[in-house]
């Protein structure tokens, strides 16, 4: 048996016994079909709007592409995200200093475990979503249900081995960092001026295979790979950091009674990436939107409002704020201290405040800028975007607490979670992406229901605090 053959099932068995230990065996292995179930549902309610099987194909090759920056970033970034959730461990990926292993080895078992296992557990049956609509619409494209699950497999390998590379690159100090900044800027600046990116990604394959469309989709993936495993140091780790004391100066700035909002803000400010990862997660989700819209504009002839379709997408941005927000936070070190779990609950609502909306509004205010939007849809899109992020951040601390990390892969979780989203945005988004001209009757409905989900998700708020206090009081 080769030595890579025993990493790679080492590593798939690792995988599994942490998700299974975080959610349960059982709950746990009921994701992929709650991925299929929540997949087919929405497909189809979009398909009563007039969303073509073409356009939910493109939406579900942008999402494994979402999925693998979300992955790679885990893997690699988040180091310190997951020492504090699984504790000391030492994972296979990282066990070269102990090992006999060479770390590019080592990476390249990782990056290979990564699209098998999540290709498996999460692509597939994102691919099986579509057959349903596929066959009420079109029987011929249930042939291509093969190539479908092959491509987006191979965008969401691109998506893990673009986040590996910037990393890769961003451990070999300044020249890397720069090598890394001018890449995507060029990437950027092609986009810019019109030139198809699309055309060199795994997309490309589905919509006309060919022998050359494969070979062309997969060379950017290995190449970013290639550049990642080069230049990629796992072992490495900052040196010592001093951090100057400014929790004083921080709290009498922010009027901080107790401290609570403060540490929050810390929290995040000095751990790795610092406050900048907040500012990127929300730039990924922005160019994922704009790539979205466009694609969506191209296949329809539809031209999305921008105003509407930036407000209701950037809402998102709320989940990944309360995620970094709570990465570092075990509930039990608030029981040590003279404060009530609700004074946790209520530093976190303020930092959120202070993070997440400022982020989501300055890249709406991009957006705007960029591509232009008409002034009632700019002030619809805003409430938009309020309110989605308050409902998201309601619904996130009703289900989840302190610990949003893991219920991603809690099938019972997630199932409610995705549904609630689903119900929330799917209705915005199809008069965003779709509807054109929009009365302004709509647009007051579309105002009226931000402003209700905004009242929603402060309800779904103070609904959480007693139900996590009594939980984390218990035990």
């Amino acid at each position: 048996m080769s030595l890579n053959w025993t990493l790679f099932r080492g590593m798939l068995a690792e995988e599994w016994r942490l998700h299974a230990d975080l959610f349960g065996g059982r709950r746990f292995a009921a994701f992929p079909l709650v991925v299929a179930a929540l997949g087919a549902a929405t497909t189809w309610f979009l398909s009563l709007s007039g969303v073509t099987v073409a356009t939910v194909v493109a939406g579900v090759h942008a999402l494994a592409f979402a999925f693998g920056l979300h992955t790679g970033s885990i893997g690699f970034v988040g180091r310190d995200a997951l020492e504090n959730l699984l504790g000391d461990v030492t994972l296979l990926v990282f066990s070269a200093r102990t090992l006999p292993v060479s770390r590019r080895r080592l990476l390249g078992v990782f990056l290979v475990k990564d699209v098998v296992y999540y290709a498996v557990i999460f692509l597939l049956p994102l691919t099986a979503a579509v057959a349903p609509l596929a066959y009420a619409r079109d029987p011929a494209l249930l042939g291509r249900l093969p190539l479908l699950w092959a491509t987006t497999s191979a965008t969401f390998l691109l998506g893990i081995a673009v986040t590996f590379a910037l990393i890769g690159l961003s451990t070999r100090g300044l020249p890397g960092r720069g090598v890394g900044l001018g890449a995507a800027a060029a990437v950027g600046l092609a986009w810019a001026t019109g030139v198809d990116i699309t055309s060199v990604t795994p997309y490309a394959l589905y919509v006309d295979p060919s022998p050359v469309a494969a070979a062309v989709a997969v060379v950017p993936a290995v190449a970013l790979a290639a550049v990642g495993l080069l230049a990629y140091d796992p072992s490495t780790r900052s040196g010592a950091r001093t951090a100057d004391a400014t929790f004083g100066r921080w709290r009498r700035r922010l009027g901080d009674e107790n401290g609570l909002l403060t540490k929050s803000l810390l929290d995040v400010a000095r751990s790795s990436g610092g406050l900048w990862k907040v500012l990127f997660s929300g730039g990924v989700l922005f160019a994922v939107s704009a790539a979205l819209i466009g694609l969506t504009e191209t296949i329809t002839g539809v031209e999305p409002s921008t105003g509407l379709s930036f407000g209701a997408i950037l809402g998102l941005t709320a989940f990944t704020t309360y995620n970094w927000l709570t990465q570092f936070d075990d509930p039990d070190e608030y029981l040590i201290y003279p404060v009530d779990v609700a004074d946790a609950f209520a530093a976190k609502f303020r930092a959120f405040l202070v993070l997440a909306v400022p982020n989501g509004l300055a890249y709406f205010a991009l957006a705007v800028v960029w591509f232009g939007a008409e002034t009632a849809h700019v002030a619809v899109g805003a409430v938009l975007l309020l309110g989605i992020e308050l409902y998201l951040f309601g619904l996130t601390v009703l289900l989840a607490g302190f610990s949003p990390n893991e219920f991603l892969f809690d099938s019972v979780l997630f199932a409610g979670f995705g549904l609630a989203v689903a119900v929330a945005l799917v209705p915005i988004l199809i008069v965003a992406l779709v509807v054109t001209p929009v009365s302004a009757a709509l647009l007051g409905g579309l105002v009226a229901a931000g402003l209700a989900l905004g009242g929603v998700g402060l309800g779904l708020y103070r609904r959480a605090v007693p139900r996590w206090d009594r939980k984390l009081l218990e035990g």
